[in-house]
């Protein structure tokens, strides 16, 4: 029988491979795995004599340097009983390899068998040591409840009586009188297949005490991060920060730092990095002077100054002592929720309480924070995030809103503003409140409390100059609807940062003026006339014969203090003035694509102004417009010959989906239009690309890469037409104020570019 040659490194045989041979070692040396462990086999021994009772291998071989091999194929036991009766010297090796290999698993076995017991006395002196201190210093208890499903030991244990027996057994068949034994070829396949079963249940054994560690070890560290590391270091950072003894704590943790490196853990547990994460902040609570070299105060000292956040804030507020009292024990029951977003009737009861007094609280520390000279670090926070407590926001989270509301950006900057900022803006007059949900305006509730006679004609014209009333109205009416609307899962809304609420980085997720103006340079090189509104200019009617003119509103953006995944239109105008910004939410920290929430907005504003302009004709086909004819496709799509079958039941689930609203689908087109259709992806059917074609067109800069497109050549042709035809008005008009000696309006320049979809047009 040939040799076979195994470079190192490399498998003979795996576990869950089928037994198709053992493998007799004539040179080299071999390592067997087996669960949580490992030993060596070398020349003489058999690889797989082990797993002849079986059909798999449940072991695994691997050469531990260059291996030779002798193969010998294994079909059955009737195969090996002739191989025995052939060879009866052969059998000596099988029979002694088979006890060595045995009393190497049971060896194996008895240390896993100790390991499983420190290892389970380890985790319940942790647990007995953290529920202490928690109620020394009177913490709630974070102890996981996987650990409570951990037994004290395990019910399957090896036959220790077989270590013994086996290990005779090698001394007889390794001593002169073995010959006598191995004339038997009954007797020696018969040790063979009482040692492979025997085998076979000790690694049973042997496994369950692998899985019985796994089990353990995923109490300390998991993938949900809610882990027994977790408690135990934030319980640790807790005491520190409060100046108490915490020794005793950290030596049980520098034992849990050890698992990593003892026990292979998944991946998803992230444990290395935690781990690492854990040093670098104990190190600097160790050495709490030390500051960072680029001049900003460490972690450790900004949580330092976060301690005792929620009473700063209280403190600052100044409400009522009921009110602060009640405020207190709801924090301090919604941080104790073992999950935060539960729907049963507990936790919803308790979202509700916290909503109500959050508001309440955010409404008198705005109030206060007008005549203060400067505001505290936590109610800047708590101002613009929703932030009131550094626990339950998380210490990273913490530490990066403490930086955060330090370097905010200058208000209104880019029409981005944190919702504290739109709140300053309305009481300093720059601008007026928003409309509630009903669509009532400041003015509309004046004139309705006068209508019902609430209020003398004194108190009337004092409430209309009343700066503060109206950021109350703001107040009231857009920031419950507002904030509950963009955090997005509104059966579990709760507008208190927390930690459990965040899907993303903080940092990534931020809104910025920057990342805002990118989005609506990325939207306008595809729909560059989105918030155009035509209107005439005063000032150069005479020079211009009241011709209508398009100047550009960009929207005014604001960021309510949450971490939501939804923007949304609030109103396409302020007030009743058609040519003015638009008014769009969004959450401080978006967890979505920002990009995306722009175009659906700008989608919906499209949509919402066509209404505005048009009134009650929004829908009349016979006046085209962008809502008439897109009204009048859905309503009759079904007997559209333009649109194939496909596209019918395409249009049909659509809707269905869209739950039968024309402005969603329209909405979902906009996006497709903006971030399919503009960069040559066709999606659209062929009457929804002529709709948004017309309404919403491409700038000119596009037009090359359109015309070769046969979608587009009957479109862009059309387009053009209409373009040159009020390029060609605009162009003689022009050409007689010049013969007439009379200044160029600027209005009139960039009334030409826009006709010629230039995207050059000034922003107002």
């Amino acid at each position: 029988m040939a040799a076979i040659m195994i470079e190192k490194s490399k498998n003979i045989c795996s576990a869950e491979q089928p037994v198709t041979a053992v493998y007799l070692i004539t040179q080299g040396r071999v390592k067997v795995q087996c669960p949580g462990g490992s030993y060596q086999i070398g020349t003489g021994d058999v690889a797989g004599i082990c797993e002849i009772c079986s059909e798999i291998h449940f072991l695994s071989y691997t050469a531990l340097e260059d291996t030779t091999l002798m193969s010998y194929p294994l079909t059955g036991m009737d195969a090996l009983e002739n191989l025995l009766q052939k060879r009866p010297s052969i059998a000596k090796l099988f029979i002694l390899s088979l006890f060595r290999q045995f009393n190497a698993m049971m060896e194996q076995s008895s240390v896993s068998e100790v390991n499983c017991a420190e290892l389970y006395q380890r985790l319940q002196t942790d647990c007995e040591l953290y529920s202490r201190l928690c109620e020394q210093y009177n913490i709630q208890s974070r102890i996981p409840a996987e650990t409570d499903e951990v037994q004290a030991c395990l019910e399957e244990s090896p036959d220790e009586w077989l270590n013994k027996y086996y290990s005779s057994l090698q001394r007889v068949y390794g001593g002169a009188d073995s010959d006598i034994l191995l004339q038997e070829p009954g007797l020696s396949l018969g040790m063979l297949r009482k040692g492979s079963l025997d085998l076979n249940k000790t690694y049973r054994v042997l496994d369950s005490q692998f899985q019985y560690r796994s089990q353990i070890v995923n109490c300390y560290f998991n993938a949900s991060g809610n882990d027994m590391f977790d408690a135990m270091t934030k319980l640790y950072y807790r005491l520190c920060q409060s100046g108490q003894e915490s020794g005793e704590l950290y030596k049980s943790i520098e034992r849990i730092l050890q698992l990593p490196e003892e026990y292979a853990l998944p991946q998803e547990s992230q444990a290395a990095s935690r781990v690492e994460a854990f040093r670098k902040k104990s190190d600097a609570l160790a050495h709490p002077d030390m500051s960072q070299s680029s001049g900003d105060s460490s972690d450790s000292d900004i949580l330092r100054q976060l301690d005792g956040s929620l009473e700063a804030i209280l403190d600052f507020a100044g409400l009522s002592q009921d009110k602060e009292a009640s405020i207190r024990e709801h924090v301090a029951r919604y941080k104790a929720a073992s999950d935060k977003n539960s729907t049963d009737d507990e936790c919803t009861r308790l979202r509700r309480a916290l909503t109500d007094e959050f508001y309440l609280l955010y409404t008198e520390t705005f109030e206060r924070s007008l005549s203060a000279p400067d505001l505290p670090i936590p109610v800047r926070m708590f101002l613009y995030f929703g932030y009131v407590d550094e626990a339950l926001a998380g210490e990273d989270n913490s530490v990066i809103l403490y930086r955060l509301a330090c370097y905010m950006n200058a208000p209104g900057q880019a029409g981005v503003y944190t919702f504290y900022d739109w709140l300053m803006a309305i009481y300093n007059g720059e601008k007026n409140p928003s409309r509630s949900e009903l669509d009532e305006d400041f003015d509309d509730f004046i004139h309705q409390q006068k209508r019902k006679g609430n209020l003398t004609a004194t108190e009337i014209a004092a409430l209309e100059n009343n700066r503060l009333e109206k950021v109350r109205y703001e107040l009231q009416n857009l920031f419950p609807s507002a904030n509950k609307v963009t955090f997005g899962r509104v059966t579990t809304f709760c507008p208190l940062f927390s930690a459990d609420n965040m899907l993303k980085d903080l940092n990534t997720s931020f809104v910025t003026s920057d990342k805002i103006s990118s989005a609506l340079e990325m939207l306008k090189k595809i729909d560059f006339s989105a918030f155009y509104r035509e209107t005439i200019d005063y000032e150069a009617s005479q020079a211009m014969n009241r011709e209508p003119m398009h100047v550009e509103y960009l929207p005014d953006i604001i960021l309510m203090p949450n971490a939501g995944i939804r923007g949304s239109l609030w109103q396409e105008i302020e007030g009743r003035k058609r040519n003015s910004p638009s008014r769009m939410i969004l959450p401080v920290f978006y967890m979505e694509n920002l990009e995306t929430a722009m175009v659906r907005m700008t989608g919906e504003f499209r949509w919402e102004m066509c209404k505005r302009i048009q009134s009650g004709r929004w829908n009349d086909v016979s006046e085209p417009s962008l809502t008439s004819e897109y009204f009048d496709y859905m309503q009759f799509y079904k007997k559209n010959n333009e649109l194939s079958k496909d596209a019918k039941e395409k249009l049909q689930n659509s809707l269905t989906r869209a739950k039968n609203s024309f402005r969603e689908m329209f909405v979902r087109d906009y996006i497709t239009w903006v971030l399919y259709e503009g960069s040559g992806s066709a999606r659209l059917n062929k009457v929804a690309r002529k709709i948004l074609f017309t309404y919403c067109p491409f700038p000119a800069s596009m037009d090359d890469a359109l015309e070769q497109n046969p979608m587009y050549a009957e479109l862009l042709s059309r387009q053009k037409i209409l373009s040159g035809q009020r390029v060609h008005k605009l162009g003689v008009l022009k050409q007689r104020l010049r013969n007439s000696g009379i200044a160029i309006p600027d209005c009139l320049e960039q009334e030409i570019a826009f006709a010629s979809r230039k995207y050059t047009h000034k922003q107002n």
